[in-house]
């Protein structure tokens, strides 16, 4: 038997991963190519019917020729009148050769002999890129992830020095990012993050700035370090606190002296403070550790009410 499901009972989608490209800029620039169409099919909407009046006017009769080249006369405007937005640059070649760029806005082209090789987008472009379990140079595995910030100011050298602009330079900052991550310890990486999106931004500007390609800024956005390694790092932290502290009580206890001495006479003159005192040292040595203090029957009975009312009257008048 075949088991069916009810109409409640559906499978919950699987969550996705998070991934830094999905910080990516958007590379198929649907509001550019929805520009383009549409304006394509204005103008040869608007060529196909001048041409038929043009034919209607001239023959005086609608016939199958004054269609035809009506169609073909449209076909050729738009294939010459063609459109760039505000943020894009055109590039066309001429027998396969460079001719000009232009844009934004109207531009015209042969038709047959002149195309549209490239229409550069020069708004401010994101890529998120990381280096997954690279090692430093201590042979430490870490991930990093990180934002780059570029743009295209020279749509000819981004149309005839690289195929796919887009990949390459996802490609370079990766490879930056790992050479850079090789060339340090882990706390180099953890320590020097600014200076670490310096360098990347000088290596990747050099590589990309011959695709006519300019790096804004590069921003390291996380780094992740074993569990382990955080443990241990932790630890070196933590003995290093305490070995500056050793290093300050001898100064310390000079200037404590007056205090020690103040507080030997108050614990001498009230032997509540004393105990309280006690007590809240007995807490302390206990409190890191998670331990647990034995306390036997006979000094309990000091925590009784009568007891901690005695306590409060002989804090309130010293002996």
């Amino acid at each position: 038997m075949k088991n069916r499901k009810g109409k409640n009972q559906t499978d919950a989608p699987a969550a996705k991963p998070f991934s830094i490209e999905q910080y990516n800029s958007r590379t198929d620039r649907r509001t550019s190519q929805n520009g383009s169409l549409m304006f394509s099919a204005f103008v040869f909407v608007v060529a196909l019917v001048l041409a038929i009046a043009a034919g209607y006017l001239i023959t005086g009769a609608f016939t199958v020729w004054v269609v035809l080249v009506g169609f073909a006369l449209a076909c050729l405007a738009e294939m010459s009148i063609h459109i760039a937005m505000q943020w894009e640059k055109v590039v066309v070649l001429r027998f396969g050769k460079f001719s000009r760029s232009k844009g934004p806005g109207l531009s015209f082209t042969i038709p047959f002999i002149e195309q549209t090789a490239l229409k550069a987008d020069q708004r401010i472009m994101v890529t998120g890129f990381g280096a997954e379990e690279t090692l430093t140079s201590d042979l430490v595995p870490i991930n990093v992830d990180a934002v780059l910030f570029w743009m295209v100011w020279d749509a000819e050298k981004a149309c005839l020095e690289v195929e796919n602009y887009y990949n390459s330079v996802s490609l370079v900052a990766q490879t930056a990012l790992r050479d850079a991550i090789g060339r340090a310890s882990v706390s180099e990486v953890a320590i020097r993050r600014n200076q670490l999106d310096q360098e990347l931004q000088e290596v990747i500007e050099e590589r990309t700035s011959l695709w006519g390609i300019t790096v804004l800024s590069v921003e390291i956005r996380d780094i992740v370090i074993p569990q382990e390694l955080q443990e241990v790092m932790s630890t070196e932290a933590q003995a290093e606190r305490e070995k500056n502290a050793r290093r300050c009580w001898p100064r310390w206890r000079r200037t404590s002296r007056p205090c020690v001495v103040d507080a030997a006479h108050v614990y001498e003159q009230n032997e509540v403070a004393l105990r309280l005192r006690t007590m809240h040292l007995l807490y302390e040595s206990v409190k890191g550790s998670g331990g647990t203090v034995v306390i036997p029957s006979a000094y309990s009975e000091g925590f009784s009410d009568a007891a901690l009312k005695n306590m409060a009257d002989s804090l309130k008048t010293p002996k």
